[in-house]
């Protein structure tokens, strides 16, 4: 561990980000390590609501207070957000007025009190995942159930108005450079600034050779994956004779029974992470197939570590820059097209030092090298003499 004895750090997670298995806490976990590597001491917040309480995380923190979500009819009929209101407890003031570190917010879910006036004067960075009310938007689209569909709508309008708390950050670090622009458009009085997801890979590790399947896989209990699965097997790979797995946490039981009735289709439910890393990694083609063109998809990162040809439609490559590392096709002709032909086509050498070189700016040293002088250089944050293309 590197001599940086004097830096302390509050993470504010809007849960408790161990195991690192799916999107929004993978960027959390992984930071926590990179943080804890270069000697800074972290004190977590995190709320819980069923993750349980992990040893895991003591390695990594000095301290770590869990805290209960208040969910319920309560939380619903706030003016705030659901993810927001549900997330605010007495304790978290109460134990981050205690000294006067810098508090890195993660996620818009935990800024209940971003605004408060006894943090007025901490260093408060905010670290976006997604544009909140665009996610919760494109979730209505993708939701049947009327129900449902009206608390995501609602929802998304909550999220855009308390969006302008964010004027009370002093720094914003963004997932995405689509989503760089959107935040600095709309607060550009802000220091907006774009640093990539933190994640589970030290290094490209994708095997040469050829795999014998494609492999589709995400959080299928989210109506949004399984949405881009009932796709994938209905449209694009419903005649093919190429077998296809789709693999994931808590699948419908609709998508059960839909892979049933496709012959060279196979569902692996609820993998553990070893179980995922070794599909991905076995997968002649990784589909990565979205509806919604919202954060950096960390689950497109960790293919392109771990995976070899990557088959990807444009809303999942929004803002990225990851383009040339994938096989781009978004109708279903396109995306059947490309899939089929690098079923055939091996992996070599060649390609595995292009995937290198285009992931490049996604490594974790570098990364958190840039966040830890943006936090604990405060008097060169505050001048403006660090270089914002030191950050591209």
């Amino acid at each position: 561990m590197e001599n940086s004895s004097g830096k302390y750090l509050h993470i504010v997670a809007f849960d408790v980000p161990f195991p690192a298995n799916y999107g929004g806490v993978i960027d959390v976990f992984h930071k926590i390590r990179w943080l804890h590597q270069k000697g800074v001491h972290i004190t977590l917040h995190c709320f819980e609501y069923g993750r349980g309480i992990q040893e895991e995380l003591r390695q990594y923190c000095s301290q770590v207070y869990y805290y209960p979500r208040r969910t319920g009819i309560g939380a619903n009929l706030s003016v705030r957000p659901y993810v927001v209101a549900s997330r605010k407890h007495p304790d978290l003031l109460s134990n981050l007025v205690n000294d006067n570190h810098p508090i890195l917010f993660e996620g818009l879910h935990t800024c209940s009190l971003i605004n408060h006036p006894r943090l007025r004067n901490r260093l408060k960075i905010y670290r976006e995942s997604n544009i909140e009310h665009h996610y919760y938007i494109h979730l209505a689209k993708a939701e049947k159930n009327l129900a449902k569909k009206f608390f995501f709508l609602t929802e998304a309008l909550k999220l855009r108005l308390f969006q302008k708390k964010l004027q009370h950050a002093d720094l914003i670090l963004t997932v995405s450079q689509e989503d760089n622009r959107y935040l600095a458009t709309h607060f550009p009085l802000k220091r907006v600034l774009y640093i990539p997801s933190f994640h589970a890979n030290d290094k490209v590790s994708s095997a040469h050779g050829e795999g014998n399947y494609m492999l589709y896989h995400g959080k299928l209990s989210v109506s949004e994956n399984y949405r881009a699965a009932q796709f994938l097997l209905t449209k694009v790979m419903k005649e093919s004779d190429f077998p296809l797995v789709i693999a994931g946490m808590d699948p419908p039981k609709k998508l059960t029974n839909l892979v049933k009735k496709h012959r060279n289709a196979k569902l692996i439910a609820n993998p553990s992470q070893e179980e995922m890393d070794k599909l991905i990694a076995g997968a002649q083609v990784n589909l990565m197939f979205t509806f919604q063109a919202t954060g950096l998809k960390l689950k497109l990162l960790n293919t392109l570590f771990n995976g070899r040809h990557c088959v990807a439609n444009s809303k999942m490559l929004s803002g990225t820059h990851l383009e040339p590392a994938c096989y781009v096709a978004n109708s279903v002709k396109e995306i059947k097209t490309q899939a089929e032909r690098l079923m055939k086509q091996p992996f070599t050498a060649s390609d595995l030092q292009k995937r290198i070189t285009l992931l490049a700016p996604f490594n974790n040293n570098q990364n958190i090298e840039k966040l830890i002088l943006l936090i604990f250089d405060s008097k060169q944050n505050c001048n403006g003499d660090i270089k914002e293309q030191d950050f591209k």
